[in-house]
Order: C-alpha cells, then structure tokens, then sequence
C-alpha cells in the first residue's frame, strides 16, 4: 500500500517539477538568484535529480549513478531541454524501482546512514517525498517572483 502511494507522490510531484521548469518564460531565469534567493531553480531541479538517483536509483536500484551534490548547487546555465530528459530519467529509475521494491523491504533497514542514525527503508523514502515536495515550492515560488519581463 504504502509503495503506490510513494509511487503516486513522486510521479505527480516529478511532474510537476518538469512543468515548473518549462513554464519558465524566460529560459535564462532558470538560473537566475538575487537577495536573499541564494539558490537557482536550475540549482534545485540539478539537486533532486541528485537526491532521488542516489538514494531510490543507485542506493535502492543498483543504478550506476554517481552523485557529485557539489556540482548540483555550482553548476550554472544548463539548457532547459538538457533538465527536462535528467526529469524524465529520474521519473524512470524512481518507478522502476519502486515497482521492484517490496512491502517486506520498506520495513527494513535502509542500506547507508543518511541522518545522524540508522532508518528504515520507508522512512527515507518518506523523507524523499517530503524534500521533493519542499524544493518543488521554492522552484515554483522561484520562478513567479523572479521570471518577470
């Protein structure tokens, strides 16, 4: 039950995040910070594409992903058709391994410590939800306060 249901949230929010960088207007905004904005939406999108194929693909999935979170926040003016196919890879990797995944192996302790402790599996897979969910506000915030003109 609980793993539709995480197959339900990160497919509608990953969507949702392939359509907030598209309605970007202006495609240069993508990367666009000011004030107290630190963070890109380019940076964020670059990010939880980080986030989800190392922890669901390359930790849960055996993908051959390599993380480098550095680059996911300094990298700058990628091209809006290059973030959408990293999107639409990711959506794919989340669901095929999340239809892989057993009620049994939620339960169980996930492979490496994230936190400051050891979690189940359906903890951080909650946890993932939750930090998609929360980037996913800044970008569209993001992009209808800066992506003017």
């Amino acid at each position: 039950m609980l793993i539709q249901t995480l197959q339900t949230l990160f497919d509608r929010d990953l969507k949702r995040l392939k359509a907030e960088i598209q309605q970007y207007n202006n495609e240069e905004k993508i990367w666009y910070f000011e004030k107290n904005i630190t963070n890109s939406a380019g940076n964020l999108c670059l990010h939880l594409i980080g986030n989800l194929n190392t922890y669901i693909g390359a930790q849960l999935g055996q993908t051959t992903y390599i993380r480098n979170r550095d680059l996911e926040f300094s990298a700058k003016n990628i091209p809006r058709t290059e973030l959408l196919s990293k999107i639409e890879e990711t959506i794919h990797v989340v669901k095929e391994t999340l239809e892989k995944l057993s009620e049994h192996e939620l339960e169980m302790e996930y492979p490496i410590v994230v936190f400051d402790k050891k979690t189940s599996t359906e903890y951080l897979l909650v946890h993932l939800t939750t930090h998609l969910t929360y980037h996913l506000g800044q970008i569209n915030y993001h992009r209808r306060l800066l992506d003017v003109g």
